[in-house]
Parts: structure tokens; sequence; C-alpha cells
């Protein structure tokens, strides 16, 4: 038993040296073409913008462990439509800076997003909001309810289950504890060799996960610092120390913005019962099933989260 644990601690050990030594790409090489940071409150953020000066404003916000590369398929099909994109990236996940431990609560991610839009001088957008990034897009929107013109949330984890058993004392310690937190991380989550069956976890359509889209979500966590960043940000995450406006679900009854739920059929992360539940909290919202995908419909099928998006906002008139 005893060697077992000796093994085990031996391999987490390893783990966290490799990642130490895979985390020294510099920023500026891992950015996409044409992206930039702009300031957002505490940090700068990285934003990739495509589509005419002049369009209607959409900005997309994503979920865990991606960034705003992995809406490349969305970003293109929404210029060529005639609207200006605005991807950003989350901290801790990609190219953004990271922020103190103890500056990952979700008001603060929402703080950020309205803060780069005053930045880039963005007076009215459509917010688009995935997984846990749906949070933070909330928060943004309780912010500046004026400022946004319709909201879309996408397969949202918004903490809304109050019944929710907060972590064992074990997993508590373990998230506290700086060391073995960051241990774990460097296991799984800045693990390469993770990624496909990470991905696998999260996805009904596995052969979308191609090699190419697997090194898209591979490329931020080479960036210095991956893995402290990441365990700060999961204890926060599991761990708040506080409710946010958006795990409070007599909060959506005050948006009364055009909102568009989009939910994959087989989501195993957020079931479409939840979406079913969030249609009846919010007034102006509309629930749509996309058939045959899971917790990441814009990958898993491009085409049929596009066309739906697509035509929710052509609902929005000028």
């Amino acid at each position: 038993m005893l060697g077992a644990v000796a093994l085990v601690a031996i391999a987490l050990v390893a783990f966290r040296l490799l990642a130490h030594a895979r985390e020294s790409t510099p920023r500026e090489a891992l950015m996409p073409p044409g992206a930039r940071h702009v300031r957002a409150g505490d940090i700068d953020m990285l934003v990739q913008e495509a589509g005419p000066p002049t369009g209607r404003i959409v900005v997309l916000v994503h979920g865990t462990g991606a960034w705003s590369e992995s809406w490349r398929d969305t970003i293109d099909a929404l210029a060529r439509g005639g609207y200006r994109v605005i991807a950003v990236d989350l901290p801790p996940f990609g190219l953004s800076d990271r922020p103190r431990a103890e500056n990952y609560a979700t008001s603060d991610q929402g703080r950020r997003i309205a803060a780069a839009l005053d930045t880039l001088g963005v007076n009215e957008a459509v917010l688009v909001g995935h997984s846990f990034g749906a949070r933070a897009t909330v928060e943004a929107v309780l912010l500046a309810p004026t400022r946004v013109r319709a909201l879309v949330l996408v397969d949202p984890a918004l903490g809304l289950d109050a019944s929710a058993a907060p972590p064992s004392s074990a997993v508590a310690w373990l998230l506290r504890n700086h060391t073995t937190r960051e241990m774990l991380v460097a296991a799984l989550a800045t693990n390469p060799a993770m990624t496909r069956w990470i991905l696998e976890r999260f996805t009904a359509r596995h052969e979308v996960l191609t090699d190419q889209r697997i090194a898209v979500y591979q490329r931020p966590v080479r960036m210095p610092g991956s893995t402290e960043a990441i365990g700060a940000w999961l204890e926060d995450f599991l761990m708040p120390a506080d409710t946010p406006a958006s795990a409070r679900p007599e909060a959506y009854a005050t948006l009364a913005i055009p909102t568009l739920l989009l939910w994959g059929e087989l989501d195993t992360v957020t079931p479409i019962e939840q979406g079913q539940r969030m249609a009846k909290l919010m007034p102006s919202s509309k629930l749509e099933i996309l058939r045959g995908v899971g917790h990441i419909p814009q990958i898993e099928d491009a085409s049929a989260f596009n066309a739906a998006l697509l035509a929710f906002l052509a609902t929005l008139g000028n």
C-alpha cells in the first residue's frame, strides 16, 4: 500500500516538473495573427476581432479550458454575415494576463468583460457565453444591461443548483494546498496527453476532435505559469467565497433582453433539463435544442450552431 502511494506521489511530482518545463513559450509567440491585448480592468485581455467595423457587435466568451481561437468557425461565420466579432480570452485560459489567485471570482470576470468593452468603445453588443464563461457573461449583463442588445447562453454552467454538495474536506484540502493542487492540474488539465480524453468527456461527436483542433486547445497552456494559474482558478470555481448574482435564480427574472438558450441535446455536463429550467426563469428567452451534439455544440456541429446563432441575430433588426 505504501509503495503504491509512493509511486503515485512520484508520478505527480514528475507531472508538475514536466509542466514547468513545458510552460516556457512567450505569450507573443503563441498569439494568433491579428490578435491583440486591451485593458480590461486589472488585466490586459487578449481579443480577436473580425468582420466589418460598422457591423453589429457580437462578443464571444469561451468555456473552461477553451480560448478565443476555439470559436474560430463561429468567428468566421459571423464575420461573413456582416457582424463585427470580438472573441475574448477569459483568464486563466487563453493568452490574457493571469490575475492574482484571489481575483478569479465570477464577479471579477464579469467586470473584466465590461471593462474590455469600455476600452474598445463598445456601446451596445450581443453577448454570447458558453459553459463556465456564461457565468461571467451574465455578470457583465447585470452590470450594464442597457449596453446589451441580446444574450446567447450556450450550454451554460451557471451554478444555479443551490442543493449541490460542497467539496469534501479532503478535496477542499487538496484545492487549498498549492503544491498538491498544482500537481493534480499538471497531471490532468495542462497535460497534453489528456486533452483529447478530457474533450471526449464534454462532447458527443468525438470525430470532430481532430489533431488540429486538439492542438488549438493545447496551445495556451504552453504559456509560463499556466498550471499555477489554472490551479488558483479551480479553487475559486469549486469553492467560491460568495454567491455571485449569476448563481441566483431570481436575477434572471430581471433580464428582459432577448435571449437565446442554445443547448446540445446530448449534453451530460449541463443536461437539457437545466435549459428547460432556464427558459422558465427568463421571461424573454427561447430554448433551442441542437440535435446529436453534447456540451460544445459550436465545435461538434459548427454549421448547425452557426445557423441557429445567425438566425437569432437576424431577428434583432438593425
